[in-house]
């Protein structure tokens, strides 16, 4: 299969780079800046699981070379609206796409385009990109979970399958994507929400017991607004999350935080803010989310 991965940043600057590694035929879709910074630097990725350079087939959305078996979305959600319109050319009727963005706003829209090509996904992994635009990955986990939106193991999902094997990351194939995809969504909408609002990494926002207090406040709004809205979540879902949060190392901190660290635009309407739409339309009581989509907003009007 030729894959297309939209994004050269963290997230597909990594597994496209771990795909490259394993000799599977990769092309990267970015902008002219990035392109010309690959094209100088090659892709190089410093990771605890074994670093990496190579040199990647790159294109801009100018460059209309080909069509692709399948197309990797690695970008932020605040560009999804773009990155609809930059892959269509490279898409066909048999090309299915499976989105990494957080959340869960962005299936409506790509399905509204594509269709059943449209596949889930999430993916779990802490990078950055350093100043030489190296990737930088720098915790054990380094996942991407897949699947068929109904569960299905398809042809489709099995060729996929054949891709990722074997590459050095985790990636798992699941027949149950989109309560996965939920529950990634609640985590991080929570994680990200905590430590934006706390400006703080993950450790002592439960270490610390008002935070923690306020984290789980937190986490059960969310479950409560995605219970309201008939979501795929399991019984017990904060508390397992919380769990899962103890189990952190202290320093992690969220993308949002990270990037509201760098002076940068966040993720907070696509995550925060879709849920506390859906919150209002069902009459869900939600003051700590608020409280998290509110701080970020003052933020992000203050950047502009």
């Amino acid at each position: 299969m030729n894959v297309l991965i939209a994004g050269a940043g963290g997230i597909g600057g990594y597994f496209g780079g771990r795909l490259m590694e394993k000799g599977q035929d990769v092309t990267f879709l970015v902008r002219e800046k990035r392109k010309q910074q690959l094209e100088k630097t090659g892709l190089v990725i410093e990771s605890p699981h074994g670093n990496y350079k190579g040199s990647p087939r790159l294109m801009t959305k100018e460059d209309r070379d080909q069509t692709y078996d399948a197309i990797i979305i690695t970008t932020k959600a605040y560009h999804l609206e773009e990155v609809i319109k930059d892959i269509q050319p490279f898409a066909d009727e048999s090309t299915f796409i499976l989105p990494l963005l957080n959340g869960i706003a962005h299936m409506e829209p790509l399905i509204a385009v594509f269709g059943d090509r449209v596949i889930g996904g999430l993916c779990f992994i802490e990078t950055t990109l350093n100043e030489e635009g190296h990737v930088i990955q720098s915790s054990p986990i380094h996942d991407l979970v897949y699947g068929e939106r109904d569960g299905s193991i398809s042809d489709r999902i099995m060729k996929l399958n054949s891709v990722f094997e074997g590459a050095n990351a985790g990636f798992t194939l699941s027949e149950k994507i989109m309560q996965d995809m939920w529950h990634k969504y609640s985590f991080i909408t929570a994680m990200s929400g905590i430590t934006s609002l706390m400006r703080s990494p993950v450790g002592p926002t439960v270490n610390i017991p008002a935070a923690k207090q306020t984290l789980e406040r937190l986490l059960n709004e969310i479950s409560s607004v995605m219970k309201a809205i008939d979501a795929p979540i399991a019984d017990g879902l904060p508390d397992m999350q919380m769990q899962k949060m103890l189990e952190m190392k202290e320093e992690m901190k969220s993308s949002m935080l990270r990037d509201m660290e760098k002076g940068l635009e966040t993720e907070t309407t696509h995550l925060q803010g879709w849920l506390l739409e859906k919150a209002k339309d069902h009459g869900v009581d939600t003051p700590i989310l608020e409280a998290a989509f509110a701080h970020v907003l003052i933020y992000e009007s203050l950047q502009s």
